[in-house]
């Protein structure tokens, strides 16, 4: 049993390489993909099956038992995407003979409305970081960042010092793939990363560091994902506007907040770095679910 979760273990690796190279997928991406094809190597190891000897069928039952457990069709879906790959490389390197995963259909997956913050409730989130120390100056950056540009959080972590512009009030952001993409920010978000440049981040770099990364922690390196995303918990229960959110909430904001003050999709899907103008149009949805809400709630006969 160990010498085949080894032997799985090193295909995947093989095969991570492979897309990582072919593709330029995203370092998150291709974590997703190792997880999910893992765990259904796991699972098969149960019936002394390996991923070189997985046939459709067997496929077909682990989407069922996934139904069984409760997870998503969106997480479905992804999993079949990550199988997919993975038995096309399998398949193009010669290392089976039948493709299992052809003529499996994807789920219907439907769409939840994003959820997303009034702009009073943006501004009670933003203003909630204590920035009388280097680490509320930190946050409040961030959180002005996030929602001038819309960004990803990943996105936001992984800037470095070189892609920021105070000068001409723009960023270069690295986004899904690798791709790039300009985005401007505004005047508060600009006067907020100067004061935490000045003032906050050589406080937390310390004597004798060099960092190349914009947003440092506590112990002067980079900040990971799940800290940032506990400092908004932290924020969102401190300004009384919603424990459940996430800094992709912000990112929903910016999107949602732009149209609903003219902005046309194609300058937000450009500004969010969206591949399709199809991703981009859940928020003309949003926006007429809020006019509904709003007409609803205000209208004498509503």
């Amino acid at each position: 049993m160990e010498s085949s979760n080894t032997d799985s273990s090193k295909l995947v690796d093989s095969f991570i390489d492979s897309i990582w190279l072919e593709k330029g997928l995203s370092k998150n991406t291709l974590s997703s993909y190792r997880s999910d094809i893992l765990s259904f190597s796991s699972w098969i190891t149960v019936v002394n099956e390996t991923l070189l000897t997985a046939d459709r069928a067997l496929i077909l039952e682990y989407l069922a038992y996934r139904l069984r457990k409760g997870y998503s069709s969106k997480s479905t879906a992804r999993f079949l995407s990550s199988i997919r790959s993975l038995y096309s490389y399998l398949f193009f390197n010669s290392m089976i003979n039948i493709n299992p995963t052809l003529k499996i259909d994807n789920p219907k997956i439907g769409y939840s409305l994003p959820k997303v913050l009034s702009e009073e409730d943006v501004e009670k989130l933003i203003l909630s970081p204590d920035i009388s120390n280097p680490i509320g100056l930190r946050d409040r950056a961030m959180l002005e960042l996030l929602y001038a540009c819309g960004l990803r959080i990943s996105e936001l972590i992984d800037l470095e010092l070189i892609n920021l512009n105070l000068r001409q009030g723009v960023l270069q952001v690295i986004g899904k793939g690798q791709k790039e993409r300009l985005v401007p920010f505004g005047h508060q978000a600009s006067v907020w990363l100067e004061r935490y440049i000045r003032d906050g981040r050589p406080s937390l770099l310390g004597l004798n560091k060099i960092a190349t990364c914009l947003f440092l922690s506590k112990r002067g390196s980079a900040m990971s994902r799940q800290a940032f995303w506990y400092r908004i918990k932290h924020y969102s229960v401190k300004s009384g506007v919603d424990n459940s959110l996430s800094p992709h909430t912000l990112r929903h904001a910016f999107a949602t907040h732009l149209l609903n003050h003219g902005a046309d999709l194609r300058t937000i899907q450009l500004l969010l770095g969206h591949a399709s103008l199809s991703t981009t149009q859940i928020y003309t949805e949003v926006a007429k679910h809020r006019m509904t809400e709003i007409h609803a709630k205000h209208h004498p006969r509503g």
